[in-house]
């Protein structure tokens, strides 16, 4: 099993680039750029399409023989503030260039040609509370199902405060049996403030064939390719993470382990 655990290959530039190949799976593709002003990327979609989130900073990004101009809007993401995304569909060519130093984020997964490049925030997002008590957390809902905006993409990003836990209850979502449970591919990108600090995330499935508890420091990301995934922010560091989710069918429905319930039916929404 190809490990969970994936650490940033560099400090700026291409830092991460997860392929379905590389991850052991069928669907979710996972890129990050960390650029400087001016620096350009470029790529095709081909068969896959591509949700660009600007996870922090400035760019001008172009896609689809669209120009969309410079977007962004804040310069750290512990400001909370909904992001600038765009959607690309397959079979089509983006370019993004860096106006301030910016970190860009490149969610893919199979595309049908069901939906046309478009921005897709921050317009429609807003920063919803999930949770309660220490399991409280902060959700800006990119492309979730609620939103008819992508062919099989589902992104989101929650902010998880000091102390607090987040993905929890335990959940899972490695069943293809709709409407009970839908299997979805999943990545998790953290940062942490202060920067230094860490989280931890655990990755186990009922019958213990999986178990990994793994401390995830600034920029890692966290393959969940099946089983349940909580995740916590020791006290002192606030925990963000960029979720993208994607399966045969985009619809998220899951089950929680048997003797874990704190009052939620299998299937609620409550990420």
């Amino acid at each position: 099993m190809p490990t969970l655990l994936r650490k940033p290959v560099a400090s700026a530039g291409l830092v991460h680039d997860i392929t379905p190949d590389s991850a052991g799976w069928s669907y979710v593709g996972f890129a990050l750029h960390r650029l400087s002003p001016g620096d350009l990327v470029t790529s095709t979609t081909d068969d896959t399409e591509v949700i660009l989130v600007l996870v922090e900073g400035h760019a001008t990004v172009s896609g689809a023989g669209q120009q969309f101009g410079i977007l962004g809007d804040r310069l750290d993401v512990f400001e909370r503030t909904p992001p600038h995304a765009v959607y690309i569909p397959n079979g089509s060519e983006w370019s993004a260039t860096a106006t301030t130093a910016c970190t860009l984020a490149v969610c893919s997964a199979p595309g049908h040609s069901g939906h046309e490049a478009q921005v897709i925030g921050p317009a429609g997002i807003s920063l919803e509370e999930r949770g309660k008590g220490t399991n409280t957390r902060y959700i800006h809902n990119i492309a979730m199902e609620n939103r008819d905006v992508a062919d099989s993409l589902l992104v989101t990003e929650v902010f998880t405060p000091s102390g607090y836990w987040s993905s929890y209850p335990p959940h899972r979502h490695d069943e293809d049996n709709f409407p009970d449970m839908t299997y979805l591919e999943e990545t998790y990108y953290h940062r942490l403030n202060p920067e230094q600090g860490f989280g931890v995330q655990r990755v186990f499935t009922e019958d213990g064939s999986l178990d990994e508890t793994m401390a995830v420091a600034n920029h890692d990301v966290v393959l969940v390719p099946r089983g349940h995934h909580p995740c916590a922010a020791p006290y002192g560091y606030e925990m963000y993470y960029l979720n993208v989710m994607a399966g045969p069918l985009r619809k998220w429905r899951f089950g929680q382990p048997p003797r874990i319930t704190i009052g939620l039916r299998s299937g609620m929404p409550k990420r």
